[in-house]
């Protein structure tokens, strides 16, 4: 088993833990689906762009970690910067190299306008890809814009 199956699987607890009486901005159901097909789209992109494909599938899985412990979209990003750096540590599968390229990640990936490193453009290629095939909308038009370039780079 990979580590990207065993993060899934530790988040899917977490997930499993949170109170569904309370309000959430999103359904823990999107916040399942979502994880797992982030992760798939990521490691694809980091194949087709040299990086690590694991890494990449993690740090796309725990993206939204701070949206699913809060239960909140706004700030969800850096709400999740601490957290996901101790629960990878916690599962211990990670470097404190690894730990850092994944949270910096998860940290940065709502700031779709800004270049960040390399696994981070993945997350944020993978999210907006994946937000888009279950029919959201854009909420913000540098979504679309990052969606037009991943698609223009498919035929260039």
């Amino acid at each position: 088993m990979n580590r990207v199956l065993k993060v899934m699987s530790e988040i899917l607890k977490v997930i499993n833990m949170q109170d569904t009486a309370v309000q959430r901005d999103e359904t823990l159901d999107w916040e399942r689906v979502h994880m797992a097909s982030t992760a798939r789209i990521a490691w694809i992109l980091a194949l087709q762009r040299g990086e690590n494909p694991e890494i990449s599938a993690v740090a796309a899985a725990v993206h939204d970690y701070g949206r699913i412990i809060t239960g909140r979209q706004i700030n969800h990003a850096e709400a999740g910067y601490l957290p996901v750096q101790s629960f990878l540590k916690s599962t211990g599968l990670f470097n404190s190299e690894e730990i850092r390229i994944v949270a910096e990640a998860a940290k940065n990936h709502s700031s779709k306008t800004v270049i960040g490193t390399p696994v981070e453009e993945i997350v944020k290629d993978a999210d907006v890809i994946d937000c888009y095939q279950y029919g959201l909308p854009f909420d913000r038009p540098e979504k679309k814009t990052r969606y037009d370039a991943w698609l223009s780079s498919l035929t260039s």
